[in-house]
């Protein structure tokens, strides 16, 4: 350690999530238009995975201690990241983290599902790096997101993980805070942190705004406060579009300095999350289903979640199955938030608002996403940089546009559609406010995300339906085109425990 009381703690975050079927490569740009901060430019206020930084500001300032800020960098999910990208973010943060030294800890936002071009496991390839530089007593941790990879490489680098409970992730910041208060304590010498981990050899979908999910997240809440030799309780979801060996859902543990007794407790929870296999996931429909079921209700807004065409798992966001649909039934009150298209945004930013204009949209980036809207349409809004909210932070999603679908004669249908540029899932009603759309006007919300809507919709909505349209994202582990990931693991095969027993 440093000397004296007053301690040196290094933090950045590097972060994104990969679905290894999308034919969209992240590269430095991507990093950019997301989310990127200089050392000590990070805003007061918190993002996704980058949470550990503003938190720790707070921390160190009411202890007296030095925090050196690295780069913080999110990129929207997509898929590979470029291997420009990967290493020039990889080696900027280590050769801070070298110009740092020395310290008494490392504190990482990460996320968890990235893969690049030539390396399978980034983060633990930072982890790795880190922990070669700082030696085997310098404290290194991290906050993941529950929809990563926990490997053996960054479980060996690694002092210990806390992992958002909830999934939507509303609690990034509380985790965050979870993460330091073990840094402090283990840097005061009250705690000792140890970590076990369990694999619970699934691929599942784990909602926690349902059952039975819901409830072992409360237990696991519980265990963290009544239990004294628990310090922290983590679920590991996994992500079913990350084609990567390690890939399933596992559990952490993080006890005081009692690695037996976290191993058994880490089975334990692990066997119960296995036991309710195949029931986590929320009830779905196909297109036809939910269209007819939104059409049907008597009152609104009725949230349609176009759960697989979800830019927050690596998709584009510009399928066009769900809004097809629409228009064979003759949905009126309708606003689709967003479709993804940055040349269909251009040409009506060009045509200018209150245009009218003949335009092809949508369906461009992958197979089974539709086909475009060839439509005509009015341009009713224009945004050059719009943003949504997501908790404390700010999602860009602009510039976008705002655009009314006009029947043969040029008269409105009733279906409204947002148009934009930067991918990024419907985190919030402010998507619709922002392009000046009243969704609690609205009859139907057509939105683009799997669950992580669900605390900012739900309020306002009066039925949410899960629409299972298309295949745009991999969502069948039992039949998804696997090449990397394991074979003996539910659903792949019934069992993987049995050859236990």
């Amino acid at each position: 350690m440093t000397q004296g009381s007053t301690r040196r703690i290094f933090v950045a975050a590097m972060a994104t999530e990969t679905n290894t079927f999308s034919p969209i490569v992240i590269d430095r740009t991507a990093f950019e238009e997301s989310f990127y901060a200089a050392p000590g430019m990070h805003p007061s206020t918190a993002t996704l995975c980058t949470a550990p930084i503003p938190v720790g500001r707070k921390v160190c300032a009411e202890k007296g201690w030095d925090l050196i800020e690295g780069t913080a960098a999110w990129a929207d999910p997509a898929g590979l990241v470029s291997q420009q990208a990967h290493h020039g973010l990889r080696d900027e943060i280590l050769a801070q983290l070298q110009a740092a030294m020395p310290v008494d800890a490392v504190v990482l936002g990460l996320h968890g599902a990235m893969v690049a071009q030539g390396c399978i496991d980034p983060e633990g390839d930072l982890l790795a790096r880190v922990r070669e530089m700082v030696g085997p007593d310098v404290l290194v941790c991290a906050e993941l997101d529950p929809h990563s990879h926990l490997t053996a490489k960054r479980v060996s680098a690694a002092d210990f993980f806390v992992v958002f409970k909830e999934f939507p992730h509303t609690d990034f910041v509380d985790r965050a805070q979870d993460l330091w208060a073990l840094v402090v304590g283990r840097l005061e010498g009250r705690i000792h942190p140890v970590m076990s981990t369990y694999d619970c050899r699934m691929i599942d979908v784990f909602p926690t705004s349902r059952e039975p999910m819901r409830s072992f997240v409360d237990r696991m809440i519980a265990i963290e406060r009544d239990d004294p030799k628990v310090l922290s309780v983590s679920a590991i979801h996994g992500f079913m579009a990350g084609d990567v060996p390690e890939m399933g859902a596992k559990m952490i543990v993080v006890t005081d300095g009692d690695a037996s007794y976290g191993d058994v407790m880490a089975e334990r929870l692990g066997q119960e999350l296995f036991a309710n296999r195949g029931k986590h996931m929320m009830p779905t429909m196909d297109q036809t289903q939910a269209v007819a079921a939104a059409m049907a209700a008597s009152t609104g807004p009725v949230v349609l979640a176009d759960m697989w065409d979800n830019p927050g798992g690596g998709t584009a966001g510009d399928a066009t199955v769900v809004l097809h649909e629409l228009m064979i039934q003759g949905a009126t009150g309708v606003a689709v938030g967003t479709i993804w298209d940055p040349i269909a945004v251009k040409l009506c930013m060009v045509a200018g608002e209150g245009a009218v204009m003949s335009l092809r949209f949508g369906a461009k980036s992958a197979p089974m996403t539709g086909n475009p809207v060839d439509a005509l349409v009015k341009v009713i809004g224009v945004s050059a940089d719009a943003a949504m909210v997501f908790g404390e932070s700010v999602v860009p999603f602009g510039p976008a546009v705002r655009i009314s679908l006009l029947d043969e004669a040029g008269q409105e249908i009733g279906i409204e559609v947002i148009l934009n540029t930067v991918r990024a899932q419907s985190y919030d009603p402010s998507l619709f406010l922002v392009m000046g759309i009243d969704p609690l006007a609205q009859k139907i919300l057509v939105i683009k995300s799997t669950n992580h809507f669900y605390a900012s919709f739900a309020p306002i909505a009066t039925q949410v339906l899960y629409c299972s349209a298309g295949k745009p994202y991999p969502n069948d582990p039992a039949t998804n085109t696997y090449r990397n990931v394991r074979t003996d693991i539910w659903p792949r095969i019934d069992n993987p425990f049995a050859q236990d027993d």
